[in-house]
């Protein structure tokens, strides 16, 4: 859902991220981050906010509320539902999250914070190899966040360690 003038830019700083040489990874990070917070409605943005303060508060029912009003509210908003995974991945409730990561990928397939934390939750459950693609997905759309390329060499060292 995210306004229509916005969508060639993020594609645009997504092909830039990329790519192996970008010096200033952070702030292209920093601006798509950004746009995928925009809705298009004040309203949403607004459940967006008070979701992920709630959660940054700790308070999980609250972030609950606003992040589920959210995604009946706007429900082609990508951002909605990746919040609302984080929320599922903090409380350790995996089935929710990784159903709101699939909502997030079929809206915005290049969402690696969904993907990152899709790893880490496939990894938590021993599913390695699933994990391994998923961070290796993370890693073809963002390679320079060094958490990813550890993410998917450990994964690598695990299911090689485990062919032995």
């Amino acid at each position: 859902m995210a306004q229509a003038q916005e969508l060639p830019r993020v594609d645009e700083l997504l092909d830039r991220l990329a790519g192996p040489d970008l010096r200033n990874w952070q702030v292209v990070e920093e601006e798509i981050v950004t746009l995928w917070s925009r809705s298009g409605s004040a309203s949403a943005d607004y459940l967006l906010e008070r979701g992920r303060a709630a959660l940054a508060e700790g308070d999980f029912p609250a972030a609950y509320n606003h992040l589920t009003a959210l995604t009946d509210h706007a429900p082609e908003f990508a951002e909605g539902w990746n919040a609302r995974a984080t929320l599922f991945f903090e409380m350790q409730h995996f089935g929710p999250a990784i159903a709101d990561i699939g909502r997030t990928l079929a809206l915005e397939p290049r969402h690696f914070g969904a993907l990152m934390g899709l790893g880490y939750m496939l990894e938590d459950m021993g599913e390695m190899d699933h994990a391994l693609a998923a961070f290796q997905a993370a890693q073809a759309i963002h390679p320079h966040r060094e958490e990813i390329n550890e993410a998917v060499a450990r994964v690598a060292r695990a299911l090689n360690g485990a062919a032995l």
